[in-house]
C-alpha cells in the first residue's frame, strides 16, 4: 500500500491520515463550516471522505495529507492533491479546523504540497475548484500565484455559475 510521504515545513507536518484525524475532521465536515465542500456531511459521508483521501495514495500515487503542528502534533486540517473520478483535472484542495485558520498554515501547507507535486507529478499545472462565494480560498489560491481559468472544465455537477477554477503552474517552484 502506498502511503503519503511525510513532508515538513517550519511549523507543520504533512503526514498520512491517521484514525485520530477522523473525529475532528467529522466535526468540521458535519458543520456549516463545510458548506463550500457540499456539507454539512453525515458521519457516514465523512468516513467515506477520509477513506477516499487515504485510498487515493494506493490508487493514484497522490492524495491528501493530515496537517499537524510540529510543536504540539495537534491535527489542524487537511491539504491534498486529488483527482477523484468526477474531477477533469488534478486538484489541490484544503480544509482546516477553526484553530488552524488565520495563521498562514494553509498557505504554508499548500506551498509544500505544490512543491511536492512539481517534483513528483508529470503535469504542467494543477487546479483548485473553488465555490465562487468562498472568498478565503479564492484569496489563498491567488496568494499562491494561481490564476483564474474561466474556460477550464469543472467537476461533474458543477457549473461556471457556482465553481471557479484557479490554475497553479508547476513549471517553477512555488515553495521558494
Amino acid at each position: 500500500m502506498t502511503t503519503a510521504p511525510t513532508l515538513t515545513t517550519e511549523r507543520l507536518i504533512l503526514r498520512h491520515h491517521k484514525m485520530a484525524d477522523f473525529e475532528p475532521l467529522y466535526d468540521l465536515l458535519g458543520s456549516e463550516r463545510a458548506k463550500f465542500v457540499d456539507g454539512p456531511h453525515s458521519q457516514r459521508q465523512s468516513w467515506y471522505w477520509i477513506a477516499s483521501e487515504v485510498g487515493s495514495w494506493s490508487l493514484k500515487g497522490f492524495g491528501s495529507w493530515g496537517v499537524e503542528l510540529r510543536d504540539s502534533n495537534d491535527f489542524i486540517g487537511q491539504i491534498g492533491i486529488n483527482q477523484p473520478a468526477h474531477f477533469p483535472e488534478t486538484e489541490i484542495g484544503w480544509i482546516f479546523l477553526s484553530k488552524g485558520e488565520g495563521k498562514g498554515y494553509a498557505f504554508e501547507a499548500a506551498r509544500k504540497a505544490l512543491a511536492w507535486a512539481q517534483d513528483t507529478l508529470q503535469r504542467s499545472s494543477i487546479v483548485s475548484y473553488i465555490a465562487k462565494d468562498n472568498l478565503r480560498s479564492i484569496s489563498l489560491a491567488e496568494r499562491l500565484g494561481a490564476i483564474q481559468d474561466p474556460n477550464a472544465a469543472r467537476p461533474e455537477g458543477d457549473s461556471k455559475d457556482d465553481t471557479l477554477v484557479y490554475r497553479h503552474a508547476l513549471t517553477k517552484s512555488p515553495a521558494s
